[in-house]
Formats: C-alpha cells, sequence, structure tokens
C-alpha cells in the first residue's frame, strides 16, 4: 500500500507543477493553457485518493498530518481548479487577475504543505 500510495504523491506532485508552471508560463500569453486546469484537477484527485489511502491503511497512525491542514489544502485546491476551468473556458478573454489568483492560491497551497505541521 505504501508503494501506491507514494505513486499518488508523485501524481499530486507533478499536478501541481503543471498548473504552476503552466500559470506562470501563460502569465504573456491572453489565454491560460488547457494543461493548467487538468493539472489543478489531477491534484485534487490525487490528493483525495492519497488521504484515503493513507487512512485506509494506517500510514498515518504515527501522527501525519492534522485534518485541519487537509480541509485547508482541498478548499484551496477546489478554488485553484475552478478558477482554471473558468479561465480555460473563457479562451482569450481572460483577465491577468483570474491568471494570477490561480498562481497566487497555488503557491498558497504549497506553503500550507510546507510550513503547516
Amino acid at each position: 500500500m505504501e508503494f501506491l500510495y507514494n505513486v499518488f504523491v508523485f501524481l499530486h506532485f507533478a499536478s501541481w507543477a503543471l498548473v504552476f508552471g503552466g500559470s506562470i508560463a501563460s502569465l504573456r500569453t491572453k489565454a491560460l493553457y488547457k494543461g493548467v486546469s487538468h493539472g489543478a484537477m489531477g491534484a485534487v484527485v490525487a490528493g483525495v485518493i492519497m488521504v484515503g489511502i493513507a487512512e485506509m491503511a494506517g500510514l498515518w497512525d504515527d501522527g501525519g498530518p492534522s485534518m485541519a491542514k487537509i480541509g485547508v489544502k482541498l478548499i484551496i485546491a477546489l478554488a485553484v481548479a475552478v478558477l482554471a476551468v473558468i479561465a480555460v473556458r473563457k479562451g482569450e478573454n481572460v483577465s491577468q487577475g483570474l491568471k494570477g489568483s490561480v498562481l497566487g492560491l497555488t503557491l498558497v497551497n504549497i506553503v500550507v504543505a510546507v510550513f503547516w505541521n
């Protein structure tokens, strides 16, 4: 089970890297890259599966992250996914503020993951 958990950790990290990199790369374009919304949705799904596997297999019996942290990260991730989907559907009419909010919330999610113990 630990191997499967680690596979989803990798997918989660790769998805967030896609969101972060795609958001930065699209700041100079008129549209948000479609990969950003796919990465955001992939990160949400992989994160939920990670938590489920860890809870089922008892991988976090020694403490693990708090459920408050998991909840905050889920809410932020869902907000990023929704904003990214909205931005992609707008096509060429995406404001810089919307793209910046996707990037900013992605950074907030990373900061929460790293610094909330």
